[in-house]
């Protein structure tokens, strides 16, 4: 009975163990790919832009340009369909800007990406205006919005490899470990998601949508979201399995050693267990006590 039971509870442990490393890996996965796609935020413009064909090529000469501030490029984003990211910026422009006629669209999406020093730039109280001073919220949050899902990558990055360490050493105690980073992972990915929409309401209040554009939060936005309650629940898992196999390893440890040390002083007659002499045969020889010495001494 005791047996079954001890496999039942092993089985317990491993099966949580697998759900929290798959939780984990997707977690991973999605994370990974809200980092590299541009579809954070979208902007769609109702009604087509006039005189598209000037129109078209002056805002990608605009976009593309190495002076454009924040205002230029925003401006642009809302009057082609632009799509945002953490590390580009996209509009929709014509194809073939010379040949273009209304009846026969042929759009294409073009990119341009952040540099490392965009991402460090500072954000002006009125965007575009680089003598209105310097709005630190906005600044910071633009800064932690770059940096918090390399952080959190690199915690279940770190977190897996002391998983892996606990499998070669066949022990859970690593685990707990390993749901601590994942739980700071967590917060990584749930602190990124709330720094992008706080920056995203402040933009729009500097610079407000035009009536005739709409903007809404993409897919990619929607991955991160998913990630953070993923690693929380990964977290849960290990922590939970690493703590209540530790807890049990203790009561089990505890009584093979009552066992072994004081049952044989009781009595000499004291039958063990079948299924302890043969598990506990090497334990009983290292922790036998001298009888004879403590029977004296009564």
């Amino acid at each position: 009975m005791s047996m079954t039971k001890g496999a039942m509870m092993d089985n317990r442990f491993a099966t949580a163990l697998v759900i929290a490393c798959v939780l984990s890996l997707i977690s991973t996965i999605y994370m990974a790919a809200s980092i590299g796609t541009d579809f954070w935020y979208e902007y769609h413009t109702l009604s087509p832009v006039e005189n598209i064909t000037e129109a078209g090529r002056s805002v990608w000469e605009e976009f593309v340009s190495e002076e454009a501030d924040e205002k230029t490029y925003t401006d642009a984003l809302f009057r082609c369909n632009g799509t945002v990211g953490l590390w580009r910026r996209c509009i929709t422009v014509p194809k073939n800007s010379h040949w273009y006629s209304p009846p026969e669209t042929d759009m294409t999406t073009n990119c341009i990406s952040f540099s490392l020093s965009d991402q460090f730039m500072e954000k002006y109280i009125e965007p575009g205006n680089h003598n209105s001073g310097t709005d630190l919220n906005r600044t910071y949050l633009w800064r932690l919005q770059f940096l918090l899902p390399f952080v959190s990558l690199g915690l279940m990055c770190f977190g897996a490899l002391i998983g892996l360490c606990a499998c070669a050493c066949r022990s859970l105690y690593p685990a707990i470990a390993t749901g601590v980073l994942h739980f700071l992972a967590g917060l990584c990915t749930l602190g990124l998601v709330g720094c992008y929409v706080a920056g995203i309401e402040l933009l729009h209040k500097k610079l407000p949508l035009p009536d005739d554009v709409r903007g809404e939060f993409g897919w990619s936005f929607c991955l991160a979201c998913v990630s953070a309650p993923l690693q929380f629940m990964a977290a849960a898992l290990f922590i939970w399995a690493a703590r209540t196999n530790r807890k049990e390893f203790t009561l089990l440890k505890a009584y093979r050693v009552a066992s072994l040390v004081w049952l044989p002083c009781i009595t000499e007659d004291a039958q063990y267990v079948p299924f302890l002499e043969n598990l506990l045969a090497k334990d009983r020889q290292l922790l036998q006590p001298d009888c004879s010495q403590q029977k004296a001494a009564q």
